[in-house]
C-alpha cells in the first residue's frame, strides 16, 4: 500500500499518529546498560509500536477491512526486513523469537535432505539452540579466539551423509568474526546448504550474501525480539507434516503486525546510522579491553581486531562471574556473565570451553546502540573507573585477593 507504512510509522516524536493517538516519549534505558544483547527498543521503534496498535492490530489473514489493512502494513514491513537480510520479501518469515527461527530454519534443511543424510556440521562455538539440534556429530573445533578451524570445516562438509551446515557470522559472546565467505564456499563446493546465523551481528556489522538460509534477531538492531528467517529461492527446504498457512507455512500463527512494524522502523533507523555507530562502538570497546587487560590475572578474549564492534568478554581469575555481575550492578552498571545463550542460568560458557580459555569469572559487555543509549560513552568510562576496584572487592570476599 503506497505510503501506508509512513502513515502508520511516525518518524518524529511530535508527529500525530493515526486515529488521533500521539506517540509519547520513549522510556530511557536503565542507567549504565552495558548488556544490550536484547534491547532496549530504538526510540522510534517504540513510538511506532504505540502508533501501530491503532491501525494494524487485526489478524492479517482475515479478509475484513481491518485484516486487509494489517496485511498491507505487514507486507510493507516485510519488504523492509527482507532487505535487511538480503533476501526477497517472499523468502522471509517472521517468528516469535530468534531461537524459533534458528530451529525452524535448520529443521527445514534437514528434512528436505533427509535422504542424503542427517549430519549437521556446526562449529563448537555455535548457539546452543543449534548445537542441541545438530545431532551426534562432533562439532568442528575453534581456535583460542573462537574462530572455526577452516581445514576441519572443509573436511567435515565434504564427508558423506551431511544434510546441512550452520555457521555464525560472528560469535556473540567474544565478538570474533568467522571467515564466512571461505566456509560458505567450501559448503557450496560440497553441495551442502548453509544456515547463516546473523543473530548477534545484523545491524552492528555488515552482512554479506552468503548462506542458503539466513537467520537474524530484530533485537540486535533495536527492534523487538522477533526472529527473521530467510530461505533463498532454490534452496532445498521443507518442513515435515501438515503446516499452518502463516508465514509461508513456517509458524503456527501470523505475527502481531505492530511488532513487525516496530522491527522495520528499527532497521530503517539503525541502517542509516550503522557505520558511524560501529566506529564509535569499536573505539569504546577498545577502551574496555585496555582497562580489563590492565588488571592482574584478567584475560581479554576474542580477536582484538577482526571482531564485532560492540562486544567484549574478559575472564577474571580467582573471581566468580555472578559475583562480579552483582558487584558491578551494585555500582549501577549492568553487564552479563555465563554463556551468551544461557546467561539466565549463568552456566559455564560452552563457547569459552571450546576456545580452551578460562570459563570461570567471565564478564561480557554488549554495548547498546547510541540511539537507544546516548550516555553509553559515559557508562563505559564509569565501568573503566570501577572495574579494578570491583574485581578487588570480589576477590577479597572470596579470600583470593592475595593468591
Amino acid at each position: 500500500m503506497q505510503g501506508g507504512y509512513r502513515r502508520a510509522v511516525p518518524h518524529s516524536p511530535v508527529e500525530p499518529s493515526p486515529e488521533g493517538v500521539r506517540a509519547g516519549p520513549a522510556d530511557a534505558p536503565a542507567e549504565g546498560v552495558l548488556d544490550a544483547s536484547r534491547g532496549p527498543l530504538h526510540p522510534l521503534a517504540a513510538r511506532t509500536l504505540e502508533a501501530a496498535v491503532g491501525v494494524a492490530w487485526a489478524d492479517p489473514t482475515r479478509v475484513h477491512g481491518p485484516g486487509r489493512a494489517a496485511r498491507a502494513h505487514l507486507d510493507t514491513a516485510r519488504a523492509v526486513l527482507a532487505g535487511a537480510l538480503g533476501v526477497r520479501p517472499g523468502e522471509l518469515s517472521v517468528h516469535p523469537s530468534a531461537e524459533d527461527a534458528l530451529a525452524v530454519g535448520l529443521e527445514g534443511l534437514r528434512h528436505a535432505r533427509r535422504r542424503t543424510g542427517d549430519v549437521v556440521v556446526a562449529g563448537a562455538a555455535e548457539r546452543s539452540v543449534l548445537l542441541l539440534r545438530a545431532g551426534d556429530a562432533a562439532p568442528v573445533p575453534v581456535d583460542g579466539l573462537g574462530r572455526v578451524d577452516a581445514a576441519a570445516w572443509v573436511a567435515a562438509v565434504a564427508a558423506p551423509g551431511v544434510a546441512a551446515a550452520v555457521l555464525q557470522t560472528a560469535n556473540g559472546e567474544v565478538g570474533t568474526r568467522q571467515p564466512v565467505a571461505t566456509l560458505d564456499a567450501a559448503a557450496r563446493a560440497a553441495g551442502v546448504p548453509l544456515l547463516l546465523d546473523a543473530t548477534a551481528s545484523l545491524g552492528r556489522d555488515p552482512l554479506g550474501p552468503e548462506g542458503s538460509v539466513v537467520v537474524a534477531d530484530a533485537a540486535s538492531f533495536g527492534g523487538p525480539p522477533l526472529g527473521l528467517l530467510g530461505v533463498r529461492t532454490g534452496t532445498r527446504w521443507s518442513l515435515p507434516g501438515p503446516r499452518a498457512e502463516a508465514e509461508q507455512g513456517r509458524v503456527l500463527a501470523a505475527p502481531w503486525v505492530p511488532l513487525v512494524l516496530a522491527a522495520a522502523e528499527a532497521w530503517r533507523q539503525t541502517e542509516a546510522a550503522a557505520a558511524e555507530d560501529a566506529t564509535q562502538a569499536r573505539a569504546l570497546v577498545a577502551r574496555v579491553r585496555a582497562a580489563a587487560a590492565g588488571i592482574r590475572d584478567v584475560e581479554v578474549l576474542g580477536d582484538p581486531d577482526d571482531r564485532l564492534p560492540h562486544v567484549v568478554t574478559f575472564s577474571v581469575l580467582l573471581a566468580d562471574g555472578e559475583a562480579l555481575v552483582d558487584e558491578l550492578a551494585r555500582r549501577g552498571l549492568a553487564v552479563a556473565s555465563g554463556s551468551a545463550c544461557t546467561s539466565s542460568v549463568l552456566r559455564p560458557s560452552h563457547v569459552l570451553a571450546a576456545m580452551g580459555v578460562l570459563t570461570h569469572g567471565n564478564v561480557r559487555v554488549v554495548l547498546p546502540l547510541a540511539s537507544v543509549s546516548p550516555g553509553r560513552e559515559a557508562d563505559v568510562e564509569r565501568l573503566r573507573a570501577e572495574l579494578t576496584d570491583a574485581v578487588r572487592t570480589v576477590r577479597r570476599r572470596m579470600g583470593t585477593e592475595d593468591l
